[in-house]
């Protein structure tokens, strides 16, 4: 990590432990089976690479997700974990702690924060979705989940990368990505002060192919009118049926 950004990350992060609803966002799901998602992302089958991954209710920082890359100039379905790592260590110990996980992108600082300025320069990726959730309240929090009206799936804005090396003692070698996020639209605000940059079908081609001023130019709220809460409830962990 760029010590540059260590005064940005330590006070990104002490202000999402003060803050009184939970950090977004650090849940979504992703439903879709892989032949319906090859096909929604324009995928070849020669090149979807999902194993036997399962749908996915639920997905938490660190956990394994499918993403749409384009490195070589083709889309590409292949399986990664969600969260850029940085080394963690513990303030009363000492120690080295599991590295955090940096899952959201906050589009106010992509350009500035090198721990994501490079990748938005140079590897971008859909995320499929199928919906999202934000959590109002605590002990019991009471979890929100979000789509997009009337579609099978969507794909939210991320930027990837291979991070190899050790972070803090561990040893990484893996494909790892990040979840852009921006102002929220009307609906989203009523829950959050930000939400998931959600990206219309016609832009996919720009944030895959585009050059960085491109893709900048599509850092804004998805609108509220084509979006649904789908479900709401105490403990509600999991995109509702």
């Amino acid at each position: 990590m760029d010590t540059t950004d260590a005064p940005f990350l330590t006070k990104f992060s002490t202000r999402l432990q003060r803050d009184n609803r939970f950090p977004m966002c650090n849940l979504y799901s992703s439903k879709m089976p892989h032949e319906a998602m090859r096909q929604l992302f324009a995928v070849p089958a020669a090149r979807t690479d999902l194993g036997n991954m399962p749908a996915l209710p639920a997905i938490y920082p660190k956990y394994e997700a499918p993403i749409v890359t384009a490195e070589d100039g083709q889309r590409t379905l292949v399986r990664s974990h969600w969260g850029f790592l940085t080394p963690n260590k513990s303030k009363k110990t000492g120690n080295w702690l599991k590295p955090q996980a940096w899952n959201n992108t906050r589009d106010d600082k992509i350009r500035s924060a090198s721990l994501w300025s490079d990748s938005f320069t140079n590897r971008w990726c859909l995320i499929p979705a199928t919906a999202y959730a934000e959590a109002t309240g605590r002990n019991p929090a009471t979890f929100h989940w979000f789509n997009v009206a009337g579609a099978e799936g969507f794909a939210c804005a991320g930027i990837w990368k291979q991070q190899r090396g050790t972070v803090g003692d561990t040893v990484i070698d893996t494909l790892v990505f990040s979840m852009v996020t921006t102002s929220p639209n009307e609906l989203a605000a009523k829950y959050h002060n930000r939400m998931p940059l959600i990206l219309d079908s016609d832009h996919y081609d720009t944030w895959l192919h585009g050059d960085p001023d491109d893709a900048f130019e599509l850092l804004e709220p998805y609108p509220a009118d084509q979006m649904q809460v789908i479900g709401e409830g105490v403990g509600l962990r999991e995109e509702p049926d």
